[in-house]
């Protein structure tokens, strides 16, 4: 578990797919968001982990629609009754369909509970006291989103941008120039200290990919 000022966060690797899921919770509330459940046993150790510091989930957060960020959400809200699914507005139909969302085409079939909210790029939420801002991060996937909270200093950004890397591009609705367009726009022009909080891999800064990410090189795609 990380505490980063009013925010706590605490992230679990599925082994499968090495996919992040998270757990956030504001340091003087006990309502919690879960963001991208991924397939077990990550579900039983985000339960646990609910458990464990005496939250009450409220949310489940999906940054974009594919099999490995949504395996989870059916088996936590069986769980958890009163938690609401919120997806990307552009990516709904993802959720029940199972070649659109890849799991079948990767050998696993997952579908969701439909979307209690639909979210798009400049939607703001709050969790406690805090504000989290959503931005638009399409390319990997055809409505990705990221979720920036100023006041933590942390940006959860699914597989749009990794520790040194990208996501890939060649799914359906995929687009390396919108992807990199949207990272240059929407991420790193955050302030450079901001923490992001992966799909897969690493945490990272903003300052440390803007400098150092072979991806977001002008010219890359030229």
């Amino acid at each position: 578990m990380k505490t980063h000022g009013p925010l706590n966060i605490d992230g679990f690797v599925e082994p499968q797919f090495q996919e992040n899921g998270y757990l956030l919770w504001p340091t003087d509330n006990p309502h919690a968001w879960i963001v991208d459940p991924g397939l077990p046993p990550q579900t039983t150790q985000i339960a646990d982990a609910i458990q464990k510091h005496g939250l009450t989930a409220s949310a489940i957060l999906i940054t974009h629609c594919h099999g490995d960020h949504i395996a989870g959400a059916t088996e936590l809200c069986e769980t958890f009754p009163d938690l609401e699914l919120y997806a990307p507005h552009a990516e709904e139909h993802m959720l029940t369909d199972t070649i659109a969302n890849l799991s079948a085409p990767f050998g696993f079939h997952v579908v969701t509970p439909p979307a209690e909210k639909l979210l798009a790029p400049g939607d703001e939420m709050t969790l406690g006291s805090l504000t989290f801002r959503i931005l638009d991060v399409s390319g990997h996937s055809p409505g990705g989103l990221a979720y920036y909270c100023p006041d933590a200093g942390i940006v959860l950004t699914g597989d749009a941008l990794f520790a040194g890397s990208i996501g890939r591009t060649d799914f359906p609705g995929g687009s390396a120039r919108q992807l990199l367009d949207n990272i240059r726009r929407n991420l790193l022009t955050l302030p450079e200290e901001t923490l992001v909080y992966s799909g897969h891999g690493p945490p990272t800064t903003i300052a440390i990919e803007r400098d150092s990410n072979p991806y977001l090189r002008e010219g890359f795609l030229e």
